[in-house]
């Protein structure tokens, strides 16, 4: 087993060179991962990959719930991000990373965002606000791979809309929104949990437009060099 900076170092060749410690959100995430990881190491990191895919699609039917069930939704969220990071953190530092893993994670890790965009979808979110969300969790690391086909292999720094973030965002909305259902707040006629529910998916939009900008950047001037 890796030590933890070793096992930063092989994520961050794994990812384009991006480097954790740009992001202390990224790398508090990415010690966390290593830390489970430590005493499960004999767990597949398949197991984990497929944990985090079902964790992830059960989250949408609490989310549809809604009430109290939204915070249930939310957690359910978390957890399927954080078992997407066990599986790297068991592959790469358990030395069973490859290339094969490395694609079916990434693919995994998109359809575990079109659960978090159906989440806030079916928690009373507007459909296009939430296929905007989703569709921005896709984008940068399209952005990525076709950078990397391009020959770039150097995909830039950490943005302000890495994994982690768009799980937090899904994770920490839905939770909120939850609190507020149980505070039974009014807001003169206004449903002040779908209100909570389209802020959440709205900020993360925003981020989402912020991180593709900055990485557009970034792979703007290594395309050009």
């Amino acid at each position: 087993m890796l030590s933890r900076d070793e096992y930063l170092e092989a994520w961050s060749r794994w990812h384009g060179g991006t480097d954790p410690a740009d992001s202390r959100l990224v790398r508090g995430w990415l010690s966390l991962a290593y830390a489970l990881a430590v005493p499960l190491a004999r767990l597949s990191p398949l197991v984990a990959t497929a944990l985090g895919l079902l964790v992830a699609a059960a989250a949408i039917a609490p989310a549809a719930a809604g009430g109290a069930w939204l915070i249930v939704a939310g957690l359910l969220i978390g957890l399927s991000g954080l078992l997407d990071s066990l599986d790297g953190a068991l592959a790469i530092a358990g030395g069973r990373a490859s290339r094969r893993g490395f694609v079916l994670d990434s693919a995994v890790d998109r359809l575990t965002e079109v659960g978090y965009a159906v989440a806030f979808w079916v928690a009373g979110a507007p459909g296009w606000l939430a296929a905007a969300f989703g569709a921005l969790c896709w984008l940068p690391d399209y952005l990525r791979a076709r950078a990397g086909q391009a020959g770039v292999h150097e995909t830039g720094a950490v943005s302000v809309w890495e994994r982690p973030t768009r799980v937090a965002m899904a994770a920490l909305g839905l939770v909120g929104a939850g609190v507020v259902s149980l505070l039974d707040v009014e807001l003169g006629g206004v449903d002040a949990v779908v209100l909570a529910v389209t802020c959440a998916a709205a900020v993360g939009c925003l981020l989402g437009v912020v991180g593709t900008a900055q990485l557009g950047v970034q792979l703007r001037r290594a395309l050009g060099d």
